[in-house]
């Protein structure tokens, strides 16, 4: 691997901060907990982690509500615990990346709240989207675009005037046509820059910029309709580039003083793998998630069809395709690829473990979401009255909520809290661990060589090994249908058969590394494995 692009076949670890480890005993995770945590993420053979937002913040979207992006949520620790993870990351050689937020704030945010204060017209207003609204009295929107979390875009105030919000009415949108806002956002990099951060994941990094005059969309439903619908008028505006030349620019300054590359990770939605690679062109973000292979249904077509995309449009910009199966907002792999896998067993607990190793076979980066290591599933049976996320209060619906992959990770032991706050005997999680999470409990799963956790590491450990994988290219191979194969430099072959029946494998011998039982010659059904051999 070229550490001096340590980045380009990077695997980085996201932490889910307020649900990784608590050290108080409140029943929040916190950044102490992360550094106690950093030894655990070390042995599984991480290249880095992705803290989710720790900011202050009234949480009402938990964190992507930033109210003070320069500083620590109480709930969380302070600066100088932060400082204290940051140092423990250096010696253990794990890099750091934070995720900022620079679409929206909160709503309690002292530049919001100056706006809400000024008059219609201000500079404090311009800093955000305020507009008069529509009809005789101005009691309409200023247009007809809906919320990605569900209902109106636009809040009215006390004076008339309406704010935009493309997520909730507590996440007011900046006005990036405001020359303060750039110029803020360059300070606030430059701040956890000097802190030693090594990267940004940027969160909604195809948005920020709305159409200038905020026209109506010609279909507002269908631009809300799911979270990663995206309304066109709002998102992938053609001035946001500019924006991701600037930090790029910024990154290479610090570069410059001390050799150490610092990563810029977008957040792209947009439709096509091509519009994704406009993204990722040499003077603008490093990478963007690539988040087809995380749609895409369990099918040998579908996956070989992303993939070629991904390697034809994205990797030809120079840059290289950042894989990813889960994160903070989707449905959990386990449940996601079976039913029933409330409990994670059987064909969806397979088929993960199968697409974890094609995921990690694949040329480029590739990120994991807390608890994949460990096979969690979906928690899908949580009650009404403790789901936390927004969608759920502004929609009524369950249909898109992402509680249930958040819910706090076990550690050990057989009841909740499996040993993840520290608190006095009876402290709770701020979401409820279901019983059966003891299955899947830390200490439980490093100690059972056939667990999750033992195929990741593995799985790790080759990828760093071997030169046939991370970054590079891949050549497909013939193979029946139901199964892809492809081979990784010279002579590392990786084969997924995605149906349920056995079909032959790609090569005679014994695999270097399968997701589960693979005699020679055979490759079960919902069964990956990598096999070295001279093609």
């Amino acid at each position: 691997m070229n550490r001096h692009h340590w980045w380009r076949d990077a695997v980085i670890y996201q932490v889910y901060v307020r649900s990784f480890l608590d050290s108080t005993g409140d029943g929040i995770g916190d950044l102490a907990g992360v550094r106690a945590g950093l030894p655990y993420l070390k042995k599984l053979g991480v290249d880095g982690i992705w803290l989710s937002p720790f900011y202050p913040s009234p949480q009402h979207d938990h964190g992507y509500d930033v109210a003070d992006y320069r500083d620590v949520d109480p709930v969380f620790g302070d600066l100088a615990e932060f400082d204290l993870l940051m140092a423990a990351a250096r010696r253990l050689g794990i890099k750091v990346l934070l995720d900022i937020v620079p679409n929206h704030c909160s709503s309690e945010h002292p530049w919001f709240r100056e706006a809400l204060a000024a008059e219609p017209g201000s500079p404090a207003r311009a800093r955000f989207h305020f507009a008069d609204g529509r009809g005789p009295d101005g009691s309409e929107p200023p247009n007809n675009w809906h919320a990605m979390f569900g209902g109106p875009a636009w809040t009215r105030v006390d004076d008339g005037q309406w704010y935009l919000h493309m997520f909730t009415p507590e996440q007011p949108d900046w006005n990036w046509r405001d020359p303060e806002i750039p110029d803020e956002f360059d300070r606030v990099l430059r701040f956890w820059l000097d802190r030693g951060v090594d990267g940004f994941r940027i969160d909604v990094a195809a948005g920020l910029y709305k159409h200038p005059e905020l026209p109506d969309s010609d279909d507002p439903e269908a631009d809300a309709r799911t979270r990663d619908s995206v309304n066109p008028l709002a998102w992938n505006q053609p001035e946001v580039h500019e924006v991701w030349r600037r930090w790029r620019s910024t990154c290479e300054e610090y570069r410059a003083r001390d050799g150490r590359e610092r990563l810029l990770v977008g957040e792209v939605s947009v439709p096509t793998a091509r519009e994704h690679a406009l993204y990722v062109r040499p003077d603008e973000l490093h990478q963007a998630f690539f988040f087809d292979l995380l749609g895409a249904p369990w099918d040998a077509d579908a996956f070989r069809k992303v993939i070629s995309e991904a390697m034809q449009d994205i990797a030809g910009t120079g840059s290289t395709v950042t894989w990813v199966l889960n994160n903070h907002d989707q449905v959990r792999t386990v449940t996601r690829y079976g039913e029933p896998a409330t409990e994670g067993s059987g064909l969806g607990a397979a088929r993960a473990r199968a697409a974890a190793l094609l995921m990690l076979a694949l040329p480029g980066a590739a990120y994991i979401y807390q608890g994949e290591e460990l096979g969690l599933p979906e928690v899908v049976d949580l009650p009404d009255d403790v789901l936390t996320d927004p969608i759920f209060h502004r929609t009524g619906s369950r249909a898109r909520i992402r509680d249930g992959c958040r819910v706090p990770l076990p550690w050990s032991g057989q009841a909740s809290p499996f040993g993840f706050t520290s608190g006095a005997e009876g402290a709770k999680p701020w979401l409820p661990q279901p019983e059966y999470f003891a299955e899947y409990a830390t200490d439980r799963a490093l100690a059972d060589t056939r667990s999750f956790w033992h195929l990741y590491r593995d799985g790790l450990q080759l990828r760093a090994s071997l030169p046939q994988l991370g970054e590079g290219t891949l050549e497909w191979l013939d193979a029946p249908p139901g199964v892809l194969a492809f081979t990784r430099g010279d002579g590392l072959v990786c084969a997924v058969n995605f149906g349920t029946a056995n079909a032959p494998a790609p090569v005679s011998g014994t695999p270097l590394l399968s997701s589960g039982p693979c005699p020679p010659g055979v490759l079960p059904g919902a069964t990956a494995a990598w096999w070295l051999n001279e093609i």
